[in-house]
């Protein structure tokens, strides 16, 4: 038996022999949103299709795919571990992916797999969405994963002016991240500085010219609540931007450090509904209700 939420979106919604299936790959996916948000969607606009999520690890990810495109899947997310094994396994890259080197979308067409990275777009959406303007302006990166990654090749691509990336030189990231900052430097206008995350002297100086700082990793995530990337306050600059991808719980470590020291702060739970809401719209064609959705499922109370 189906309960809760999930179970009372499924019982209003009718399958038939031609509804498309959509869904959400990776390892662990059953406490995603993404099914409500996503079903949510296609129910307001009268679109016949589901979403549902499969615990899929990297090390199965190949078999997977294979028999959901023979099933006929219209598309489908990714989540963390399989992001970056997907750029192996499509057939066509958006230029974005390509950079990032991760697909968190993929849409099926005439049996060709088409991999798409929506998650950098996702977050400049949630930036316009808390209220702020950074274009032209300078922006403080922690991290150097699939999402860090994202947020930097479209924060480069929107029109930020300088990216001042901070990341272990230990990482098993950093020579990926070195040419990505070199490629964005050469190819935007934005310029990509690299920086090891322990220079608190260098981190210090950013954040001082920077309008906006944004914490790309999961340090901080429950259950590790107690975390910050970011644990000396008299880094926060008053009147700074804090954005942090941590979105459970809402407000982080470092979201409550930073809002105590005069910074203007929001999570990453509106990333993950702009994301999704680029997702639906090249699976589908059509727009995301994201208000609706966004006041269901996304709402502070």
């Amino acid at each position: 038996m189906i309960g809760g939420e999930m179970g009372k979106e499924i019982d209003r919604k009718l399958i038939t022999g031609r509804t498309r299936l959509t869904g959400l790959l990776g390892s662990p996916v059953e406490h995603s949103v993404s099914p409500l948000m996503h079903n949510e969607a296609f129910r307001q606009l009268g679109l016949d299709y589901v979403y549902l999520c499969f615990d899929v690890k990297e090390e199965g990810l190949k078999t997977a795919v294979e028999g959901l495109k023979m099933a006929g899947i219209r598309g489908f997310n990714l989540t963390m571990p399989d992001k970056n094994k997907m750029v192996e396994l499509v057939d066509w890259l958006s230029p974005a992916a390509e950079l990032i080197g991760a697909v968190n979308t993929v849409v099926h067409e005439d049996g060709i797999l088409k991999g798409y990275n929506t998650d950098g777009i996702g977050f400049m959406r949630s930036v316009q969405d808390a209220g702020y303007d950074i274009i032209g302006q300078e922006m403080t990166l922690m991290g150097a994963g699939g999402a860090a990654a994202a947020i930097c090749v479209q924060a480069a691509l929107d029109g930020v002016k300088r990216l001042n990336l901070f990341i272990r030189s230990g990482s098993r990231f950093y020579q990926r991240t070195k040419e990505l900052a070199r490629r964005l430097s050469e190819s935007t206008s934005c310029e990509v500085v690299l920086y090891d995350q322990g220079d608190q002297q260098e981190l210090r100086r950013c954040l001082e010219r920077s309008a906006i700082l944004v914490n790309g990793t999961s340090v901080g995530m429950a259950p590790d609540v107690d975390a910050s990337i970011i644990e000396d306050s008299s880094l926060f600059v008053p009147g700074l931007i804090v954005g942090d991808l941590v979105y459970d719980p809402r407000e982080s470590k470092l979201l409550r450090m930073a809002r105590e020291a005069g910074c203007k702060t929001f999570n990453g739970m509106y990333m993950l509904l702009y994301q999704g809401a680029e997702a639906f719209r090249i699976w589908t064609g059509h727009d995301m209700p994201v208000d609706i959705v966004k006041a269901k499922y996304f709402s502070e109370s």
